[in-house]
């Protein structure tokens, strides 16, 4: 398989930051903030790839740091070191040694991002098939009974009735809002598609309506992604390959079904335990 994504080292910590804030942090110390200087290590020496058509899940509980990778790779924070190397249609983009044009180039054309919060994904100030337009005009498009129709077929293929195009997000329960969150992260279909928490909050039967649609698309399409959660359930459904993290680290990786059924970390194996 072909490598599409190469992430080599990624650091982020917020706040001063001082020498010994990566020695006195992590899972070991059993906690992020360096006792030193206050700062948060909230990711340190992050290193993993993503093959094309594959999803690769990042799991660990609240404040390990997986949320972070995502958004640092999607350009809404920027990190504090680290390499990631995007390979796209035979170019090899850094992505944090790239200028702030070209990595809005990359965001708007290459990549998705489905949120947790759908109103960081949405424009809530507009239709939902006006989300989805907004989103086609950045990639180019420019004839209006296109867009409209190309918005509709979206919404349909993610189960919003072509109807409710008009409307506002604001109207749609969170699982709808959710699901035109995905339409317009897909109007572009972008070979590399990132999904923070997508589930939390959402009913059972809306959680795995919005799961067989990913699998879809991803089967459909060959769109690599990253699913970042803390729901077992949702790794063992989507992902491949998972890592976990705690405390800002990487502190287990493999095939899902090794690290599920055969949890090597004491952390793993309590996180595998609590969701039996």
């Amino acid at each position: 398989m072909r490598k599409i994504l190469e992430v080599e080292g990624l650091s982020k910590v917020y706040g001063s930051g001082c020498p010994e804030c990566f020695r006195l942090t992590g899972p070991d110390m059993d906690t992020n903030i360096c006792p030193r200087c206050g700062s948060v290590v909230a990711a340190h020496d992050l290193t993993f790839d993503l093959f094309e058509g594959e999803i690769l899940g990042i799991i660990g509980e609240s404040g390990s740091g997986k949320s972070t990778a995502v958004k640092c790779l999607y350009f809404d924070q920027p990190p504090s070191s680290g390499r990631a190397l995007f390979h796209d249609q035979g170019e090899q983009h850094d992505l944090f040694q790239i200028n702030r044009a070209k990595q809005r180039q990359l965001a708007n054309h290459r990549f998705g991002m489905v949120y947790q919060n759908p109103h960081l994904g949405l424009n809530f100030g507009i239709s939902a098939g006006g989300n989805i337009a907004e989103r086609l005009l950045m990639s180019g498009a420019r004839h209006y009974s296109d867009i409209r129709l190309r918005a509709r077929t979206l919404l349909e293929r993610t189960e919003v009735l072509g109807e409710r195009m008009d409307e506002l997000p604001k109207n749609f329960s969170g699982g709808m809002q959710q699901r035109v969150q995905i339409a317009k992260a897909l109007a572009i279909e972008p070979p590399l598609l990132f999904l923070d928490e997508i589930t939390t909050g959402l009913d059972l039967s809306v959680q795995a309506a919005i799961l067989d649609l990913i699998l879809e698309i991803q089967q459909e399409l060959n769109t690599s992604m990253i699913v970042v959660t803390h729901d077992l359930g949702v790794i063992r459904l989507l992902a491949g390959r998972t890592m976990v993290m705690k405390y800002g680290r990487i502190i287990e990786s493999g095939l899902t079904d090794q690290i599920l059924e055969d949890p090597q970390h004491a952390y793993t194996q309590r996180l595998v335990a609590s969701s039996l």
